[in-house]
């Protein structure tokens, strides 16, 4: 349908509630008005002059060339200097390409709309991320654009392998999203449910990827953590390498990623780059801490309570010692300790950044001495906090949920003892022994066993002897060979 480019003008401006950052710019193209509209704030001003004002400018106004062809196809042709040109065939499409950053081209007399792409990207340089600290490997992060996030990508996979699916999502902010994957790795089930679950998801806006979460979790009331991430290139492609999805958000610089087993948050990017007993040391320490941090108020609290007789005499002796005079009980004060640690971290947090270090220095040493020195708590219960709190740390993704189960454990520590702590436990890992992430079981490699998988659990053994992908990882079992295809030993 022939349009006139004036009134088309006039219908996008009034769709778009006559923003005041919505330019336009008439010229003449052999005689016929063309009208240029953009959103200022969006657009590049330097490629706007360069690759589309000034070749409209400067194009000769008659060639023999030019009598036989129609002006879109000239201007596609001839005329515009962009990578991509892309055409419009209704209006509807033409406000969300210039939504999106494009320069629409109007046309008398023209069927369709032309887009290039002059879209302003102002994003943070690439970066290391701060919980993602390594002292050797790769040091390059991900940021808030997804453009940037798929280069970081296809930096490190030059494989026609790769493939990357494109969506939006938002009724209101139009946020893309990507699910990316390995063709030959992933399992293709899981690749259409994510898929269908993404493009069901109806919501005003998406703002980061958090915003998907509850959409992608198979049970989204539970405490626990069902969908990985990833803040480096390095470790969402070794993930993806495994058989897992990753899903990138425009204005995120959090990859999530499918399937998710709990093991994955006791390795770390650092552990692929030095030797392997260090590494065998670092995970059962990094265990361990996840125990204290669970289970140490929890068991002081049953030990001081009901259990103090299997002590040994010594170590009661100086804990009847600190604690006499307390005027709270055990329970209680625990519970104050843990309360006051909680309120110190979220203050610590949202301070501003040059009163972040006072603040740890008021809450560690003053607040902290000063309560010992009261008589209000004693000297080991404060450590007992301190130190659980500490290792929360160790799997920084994890802390919210640990902080809860702390909780519980405490009171269940102070109610039924440490039979309750022991049935606690029991009851912990037989719920998480029952999950399923994607067609992976939860505590994979370890219930179930998995044979093959142990050569990265705690215990990783030289890349070189890592011929198999994991078994407990939902993927291609077709394609279970890391190097496409069985190597014998080399020297």
């Amino acid at each position: 349908m022939l349009v006139d480019a004036e009134k088309l003008k006039l219908q996008i401006e009034s769709k778009l509630h006559n923003s005041s950052d919505l330019k336009s710019r008439s010229v003449q193209f052999f005689g016929s008005n063309c009208v240029i509209m953009y959103i200022a704030d969006i657009t590049d001003n330097v490629l706007f002059n360069q690759t589309l004002i000034f070749p409209l400018m400067n194009f000769p106004l008659e060639t023999d060339e030019s009598k036989n062809k129609d002006k879109i196809t000239l201007l596609k042709q001839k005329v515009l200097l962009n990578q991509e040109v892309i055409e419009y065939l209704t209006v509807d499409e033409a406000i969300s390409g210039v939504l999106t950053g494009k320069t629409i081209i109007l046309l008398d007399k023209a069927n369709k709309i032309l887009g290039c792409d002059l879209e302003l990207i102002t994003t943070r340089p690439v970066m290391e991320p701060p919980t993602s600290v390594v002292i050797k490997g790769p040091r390059e992060g991900f940021n808030e654009s997804i453009k940037n996030n798929l280069a970081l990508i296809r930096k490190r996979v030059r494989t026609p392998d790769l493939v990357v699916q494109l969506m939006e999502i938002g009724e209101l902010t139009k946020t893309q999203v990507g699910v990316v994957y390995f063709d030959s790795v992933a399992d293709k089930s899981i690749v259409k449910e994510i898929t269908k679950r993404l493009k069901a998801i109806k919501i005003d806006g998406v703002l980061d990827a958090h915003y998907l979460i509850s959409y992608l979790q198979k049970k989204p009331k539970s405490l626990f953590k069902q969908i990985g991430d990833a803040e480096k290139p390095d470790i969402l492609v070794g993930k993806m390498l495994e058989g897992r999805i990753g899903i990138l958000v425009d204005g995120s610089p959090i990859v999530l990623t499918v399937p998710f087993v709990l093991i994955e948050d006791l390795q770390n990017s650092d552990d692929y780059y030095s030797q392997p007993i260090r590494v065998m040391l670092v995970r059962i320490l990094r265990l361990l801490g996840v125990i204290m941090a669970v289970v140490l108020p929890g068991v002081y609290v049953a030990l001081e309570i009901y259990h103090y007789k299997i002590l040994p005499t010594e170590f009661l002796v100086t804990i009847m010692n600190t604690t006499q005079g307390i005027p709270f009980s055990p329970f209680v004060e625990i519970l104050f300790l843990v309360v006051l640690f909680e309120i110190l971290y979220e203050a610590n947090l949202r301070m501003p950044q040059y009163f972040g270090m006072a603040m740890s220095i008021v809450g560690a040493l003053i607040l902290g001495e000063t309560t010992v020195n009261a008589g209000l708590v004693s000297p080991p219960a404060v450590m007992i906090v301190a130190l659980s709190g500490i290792t929360f740390y160790i799997i920084p993704s994890q802390a919210a949920q640990f902080s809860v189960l702390r909780l519980c454990a405490v009171v269940i520590g102070a109610c039924l003892g440490l039979y309750g702590m022991l049935i606690f436990c029991v009851f912990i890992l037989s719920y998480l022994s029952s999950f399923d992430s994607y067609k992976t079981a939860y505590l994979a490699p370890t219930a179930p066993y998995i044979d093959n998988d142990q050569q990265d659990l705690f215990k990783r053994v030289n890349i070189k002897e890592m011929k198999k992908r994991p078994k407990s990882i939902a993927n291609n079992k077709h394609n279970l060979t890391r190097r496409g295809r069985e190597d014998d030993d080399e020297n």
